[in-house]
C-alpha cells in the first residue's frame, strides 16, 4: 500500500461499484392557515400605524405651525373699534365728521333685530347654533367648486364668527387652506370666549359697507341718512348685501346688481322664517334708494370752522384719538349765521371783481360747438375749476349772439338753453372776447331762460363773528372757497390791520388817566426818513383824542403813543392778544403790527367785555365716547353760592414811570377844556375830588349765604384793563360809526354800536371791526400777496358794508342791548371845538377837561430821544425784524406830547406806515 488514503479498492471480481444513493429530502412542513393570516395582518398593522404615527406628527406639526402664530383672542373681550369723531353746531346738528374709518359705534342691544336677521340671512344662517365653524356648509361649498366653478373664485362658507377672526386677527383675505385652517381655529376659539351678542357687535360694528361707511351704523346714515332703527326690511336687506362685495354692489354704480342681491336677502329672510312672503314681496317693490337722496356731508358753508376745530382738536388730542377716538365735540357753530356771513362775503367779493377787473376768459374752448350740434356730451367732460360754486353751472356759448347751454345736474339729459344778459355780454367783449365753443361759468336764473355770467374773484376776504361775553366764535368765513383754498384768512393770515388798531392806543391812554377830551397838536411831524401824514393831508391844530379817533386823524395817535410811550402800548397789546410781539416803535401805533381776523376780534371783544380778557372759542366742550367731559374752556363756570365782593380799585391816574410816560391827570380841579366849551351835565353831589394816591377803603365782607341764593357765572378770566377805560372807548368808537369814518357801518341798525375803520399802507388791506353789547365782529378784505385794492377803497368803503350787513343778520331777533354804564363813569354830553358830543369821564376827571402837560424843559416838539424813534426802521420793509427785546433808554421817553404851538404844515410825506384811514 502506497499509504495514500484516497485510492479505492476495486473488488477481485472485476465489476463496477454501484453509484452512491443521494439522501430523500423531507416533505415540507405546512403551516396553519390562521398563522398566514396573524402574519399578514401584522405586516398590515405595522404599516398602518408607522402612517398613523407619521401622519400624527405630520399633523402635529402642521397644527403647531399653524398656531404658533395666532394671535390671542383675548382682546376682543375689551375690544373697542376705532370711532370717528363727530362736531356738532350750536343746535347739535352734525357739523362734519373726523375719521380714518367712518364708523358709529352700536351697541348689540341697540341694535334691532330686524338688522340683525337681515344679516344673518345674507352670511350665516346658523350663526346661533354652530360651534364657530359650519361643516355642512364647507362640505357644500367645497363640491361647488369642484363641480361647477372651475377657475372661478371659490364660494366661500365662513361664518359671520370665522368673517370676526380674519378681520380682527389675522387682517388677510389671501386664498389659502393654510389662512382658512387658520380663520377656522380662531373661530372656535372666539366662540369658546366671547358670547355671540358679543360676537355679532363686533362684526356688525367692523365691516366695511361702501362708500367710506365702516359698520351698520355709518351705512344707514351714508346711504339712507336714517339711525338703524328707522331702517326699513328693504334697507336692511340692502345693507346685508353689501359685505359680499361693496364694490360691486354700489348703488350708485351698479344700480341692477344692488337691486337683484338686496331681493336676494329679503328671499334669505323668508327661508329663515324672519319675515314673511308678504313682508319680502313688498319690500321688493321699494326703490333701492329712496327718490331725491342726497348722501349727507359738511354743513353747509362750515368748512372752515369745521377745519380749524380739527386743528385744535389734533394739537390738543393727537390725531389718532382725534380721528379714530369717538369723540363728541360741542362747538358754537350757527349754522344760519354761518351762511348767511359766507354769502355775504361773497357777494362782496364778486362785486368788488365785478366792478375792479375785467372778464378773464373762458374756463377752457371746445370745437366744433353749435347750436344744432351735440354739445352737451362734450360738456359732461369738462371738470369744473375749482372755486366753482354749487349753484353755478357751466356753459358753452352757442353763437356770436349770446346764446348759451348748459345742463342742470348730472341727472339733465336735456340740457338748458337761454340767454345772457347785454350787460354780461358787454363785460365779456371788454375783456377777452367770446366765440362759439367757449365754456363759461354761470348762474341760472330762477324762472327764466337766462342765466348770469359769473367769475372767480381773484380778491379775498375773512369775517369772524363771536359772543362779546364768552368768547363762543358763531361764525367764521375764511376766503372764497374752502375748495378752491383750504388756508384759512381769518385764522392763519397774518395782516398788518391798519387803523383798526388805534383803539388800542387810545385805550392805553384812558387807562392812565388821560381824559377823551384831552387835547394833542394835529400837525406835521418827521423822524428821520418817515414823515407820517394824515390821510386828507391836512391838519386840525390841537384836537381832542375823541375827535382824533373819531376821524382817524394819524398824527395825533402818534403823538400819543409817543406820550404814553412803546412799551406801554404794546404791553397793553399783548395782554390784549391782538399781537404776539410788538415791535416798540411808533409806526406799530398805526397798526404796523401783523394780527389775524379772530386775534383782532377777541381783542376788540375784550374792550366790549368791559377789559376782561375773551379768548375766542370755537368748542364749548369736548366728551369721550361714553359721554364724559374732557375739556370745556376756562374762566366762566357756574357756581351755586354768592359771590364775594370784589376788592376796589384805586382809580388809574398815570402811567407807571418804569413804562414810560408822564402823568396824564394833572390837575383837573379849574381846568377849562381847551378846544370847546364847557361840559352841559349835571353831577351828583358830594363827589370826592380827592388825591388819587388815597389809600383805597377797606374791603366789605362777603355777603350772607342763602339757602335761596341763585347760581351764578362766576369770571375767573384776567382783567387786562379797566371797565371804565374800556368803556371810554367804547364810547368813542360809538361816534365813529354814528359820524365818523364807520357810518356805512351802522346804516340801518337801531342797536347801539361801537367800531373803527382799518386801511393799510397803500389801500393793500380793508378793515372793519366792531361790536354791539352782545356780538362782535370783524371784517377784512385784501389780496393774498399783498397788492392795492384800489387808490381811495379804504375800510370804510370796503369792509364796512360786509359789516353792515353781517351785523343786520346776526342782530335779527336778538334785542337792542345799550352798553352797560360801569359805576363811577358819567356820560356827559360837551363840546369839542368840531361839534357836540358824549363822552365817559371818571368822577376823578373834569368833563372837558384837557391838561398842558408839563415838558420838563424839553424844547417843545417831539424829537427821536422823547418818542423812542431811535427804534424804529427806516424803510417799512425792515419793520419785520426791528424789535425784539426791551426797548433802549429812549423808548419810553416822554415829551411834550400835546404841544400847543401850531407847527408848520410839511410839504408832503408818507401816509404812514400801518393805518391809513
Amino acid at each position: 500500500m502506497s499509504g495514500r488514503g484516497d485510492e479505492r479498492l476495486i473488488p477481485p471480481d472485476g465489476d463496477a461499484p454501484e453509484p452512491p444513493r443521494m439522501p430523500r429530502r423531507p416533505p415540507p412542513v405546512r403551516r396553519p392557515r390562521f398563522r398566514q393570516w396573524r402574519g399578514l395582518l401584522g405586516t398590515v398593522a405595522a404599516l398602518g400605524l408607522l402612517g398613523t404615527v407619521s401622519g400624527g406628527l405630520v399633523l402635529l406639526g402642521g397644527y403647531h405651525h399653524l398656531v404658533s402664530g395666532l394671535p390671542t383672542v383675548d382682546g376682543l373681550q375689551n375690544y373697542q373699534p376705532p370711532v370717528m369723531s363727530r362736531l356738532y353746531s350750536d343746535d347739535d346738528r352734525v357739523v362734519a365728521e373726523l375719521a380714518a374709518e367712518r364708523r358709529i359705534f352700536v351697541p348689540a342691544s341697540a341694535i334691532p333685530l330686524r338688522v340683525q336677521n337681515a344679516f344673518l340671512a345674507a352670511e350665516d344662517h346658523k350663526f346661533r347654533t354652530h360651534a364657530g365653524v359650519d361643516p355642512m356648509a364647507i362640505i357644500r361649498a367645497g363640491l361647488t367648486d369642484v363641480l361647477f366653478r372651475h377657475n372661478r373664485r371659490p364660494v366661500g362658507a365662513s361664518t359671520i364668527t370665522q368673517q370676526v377672526a380674519r378681520i380682527m386677527l389675522l387682517g388677510s383675505n389671501a386664498l389659502s387652506f393654510e389662512r382658512k385652517a387658520r380663520e377656522a381655529l380662531l373661530a372656535i376659539r372666539i366662540e369658546q370666549v366671547l358670547p355671540k351678542d358679543r360676537i355679532l357687535e363686533i362684526y356688525l360694528n367692523e365691516i366695511y359697507l361702501g362708500n367710506g361707511a365702516y359698520g351698520i351704523a355709518s351705512a344707514a346714515q351714508t346711504y339712507f341718512n336714517k339711525p338703524l332703527d328707522q331702517l326699513t326690511n328693504a334697507e336692511a336687506a340692502f345693507l346685508a348685501a353689501l359685505p359680499k362685495s361693496p364694490t360691486n354692489y354700489n348703488p350708485f354704480r351698479y344700480p341692477a346688481a344692488a337691486l337683484a342681491r338686496r331681493n336676494f336677502v329679503l328671499d334669505e329672510m323668508v327661508d329663515i322664517r324672519a319675515i314673511s312672503r308678504q313682508e319680502a314681496d313688498a319690500a321688493k317693490a321699494e326703490p333701492l334708494m329712496p327718490k331725491g337722496f342726497r348722501r349727507p356731508g359738511p354743513l353747509p358753508d362750515s368748512e372752515w370752522f369745521a377745519a380749524e376745530v380739527r386743528r385744535r382738536l389734533i394739537d390738543r388730542y393727537g390725531t389718532q384719538q382725534t380721528m379714530e377716538g369717538g369723540l363728541e365735540v360741542h362747538t358754537s357753530l350757527d349754522p344760519k349765521l354761518q351762511q348767511a356771513e359766507q354769502g355775504i362775503v361773497r357777494d362782496a367779493l364778486m362785486a368788488y371783481d365785478r366792478s375792479h377787473g375785467r372778464w378773464r376768459g373762458p374756463v377752457t374752448h371746445l370745437n366744433d360747438i353749435t347750436a344744432s350740434a351735440d354739445w352737451l356730451t362734450p360738456l359732461r367732460d369738462v371738470t369744473p375749476p375749482g372755486g366753482m360754486l354749487t349753484q353755478w353751472r357751466l356753459a358753452v356759448v352757442l353763437d356770436g349772439r349770446g346764446r348759451i347751454g348748459w345742463a342742470d345736474g348730472k341727472q339733465d339729459v336735456t340740457g338748458h338753453t337761454g340767454t345772457l344778459s347785454a350787460r354780461d355780454a358787454g363785460w365779456m367783449r371788454g375783456g377777452h372776447g367770446v366765440r362759439a365753443g367757449d365754456v363759461i361759468m354761470v348762474e341760472p336764473l330762477a324762472g327764466q331762460s337766462a342765466a348770469a355770467l359769473r367769475q372767480i374773484p381773484l380778491i379775498e376776504g375773512a369775517a369772524v363773528t363771536m359772543d362779546v361775553r364768552t368768547g363762543r366764535v358763531l361764525a367764521m368765513v375764511g376766503g372764497w372757497s374752502y375748495a378752491a383754498s383750504q388756508f384759512n384768512r381769518a385764522t392763519q393770515a397774518m395782516r398788518q390791520p391798519g387803523s383798526s388798531f388805534k383803539p388800542f392806543v387810545y385805550l392805553a391812554a384812558m387807562q392812565n388817566g388821560i381824559p377823551p377830551s384831552q387835547t394833542f397838536l394835529d400837525s406835521a411831524v418827521s423822524y428821520g426818513d418817515w414823515h407820517p401824514n394824515n390821510y386828507e393831508k391836512d391838519f386840525w391844530g390841537p384836537t381832542t383824542l375823541h375827535d382824533a379817533l373819531r376821524e382817524s386823524r394819524n398824527l395825533v395817535t402818534i403823538r400819543l403813543a409817543a406820550h404814553l410811550g412803546m412799551k406801554t402800548v404794546a404791553d397793553l397789546s399783548q395782554q390784549i392778544g391782538i399781537a404776539d410781539n410788538m415791535p416798540h416803535v411808533l409806526p406799530a401805533a398805526l397798526g404796523a403790527v401783523e394780527t389775524t381776523v379772530l386775534r383782532e376780534a377777541g381783542a376788540y371783544a375784550t374792550i366790549a367785555a368791559g377789559g376782561r380778557k375773551v379768548t375766542p372759542e370755537l368748542i364749548d366742550d369736548v366728551r369721550d365716547r361714553n359721554g364724559h367731559v374732557l375739556w370745556k374752556p376756562d374762566g366762566l363756570n357756574l357756581v351755586s353760592a354768592l359771590p364775594p365782593p370784589p376788592p376796589p380799585q384805586a382809580p388809574a391816574t398815570g402811567t407807571d414811570p418804569a413804562q414810560g410816560g408822564d402823568t396824564a391827570q394833572g390837575s383837573a380841579a379849574g381846568n377849562a377844556p381847551q378846544g370847546g366849551s364847557a361840559a352841559d351835565a349835571v353831577f351828583p353831589g358830594g363827589r370826592d375830588e380827592a388825591s388819587p394816591s388815597a389809600p383805597p377803603a377797606a374791603p366789605q365782607p362777603p355777603a350772607p349765604l342763602s339757602a335761596q341764593t341763585p347760581p351764578f357765572i362766576e369770571d375767573t378770566r384776567p382783567q387786562v384793563a379797566t371797565a371804565d377805560a374800556a368803556f371810554q372807548v367804547t364810547t368813542m368808537l360809538q361816534d365813529v360809526i354814528r359820524r365818523g369814518t364807520g357810518r356805512a357801518a351802522g346804516a340801518g341798525i337801531t342797536t347801539p354800536l361801537a367800531g373803527k375803520t382799518g386801511t393799510t399802507q397803500n389801500f393793500n388791506d380793508a378793515w372793519f371791526a366792531g361790536y354791539s353789547a352782545g356780538l362782535v365782529t370783524v371784517v377784512w378784505m385784501g389780496y393774498d400777496t399783498p397788492q392795492s385794492i384800489g387808490k381811495g377803497e379804504t375800510g370804510g368803503s370796503l369792509a364796512a358794508p360786509i359789516w353792515n350787513r353781517i351785523m343786520k343778520a346776526a342782530l335779527d331777533g336778538r334785542p337792542d342791548l345799550e352798553f352797560r354804564v360801569p359805576e363811577g363813569v358819567t356820560l356827559v354830553r360837551y363840546d369839542t371845538g368840531r361839534g357836540v358830543t358824549t363822552d365817559a369821564f371818571l368822577d376823578t376827571q373834569t368833563p372837558g377837561s384837557s391838561t398842558r402837560y408839563t415838558d420838563k424843559g424839553a424844547s417843545g416838539e417831539l424829537t427821536a430821544a422823547d418818542t423812542g424813534a431811535e427804534n424804529m426802521p427806516v424803510s417799512e420793509s425792515d419793520m419785520s425784524g426791528a424789535y425784539d427785546g426791551e426797548p433802549s433808554s429812549g423808548a419810553g421817553g416822554r415829551g411834550p406830547a400835546a404841544s400847543q404851538r401850531q407847527e408848520p404844515a410839511s410839504s408832503g410825506g408818507d401816509i404812514g406806515m400801518g393805518g391809513l384811514y
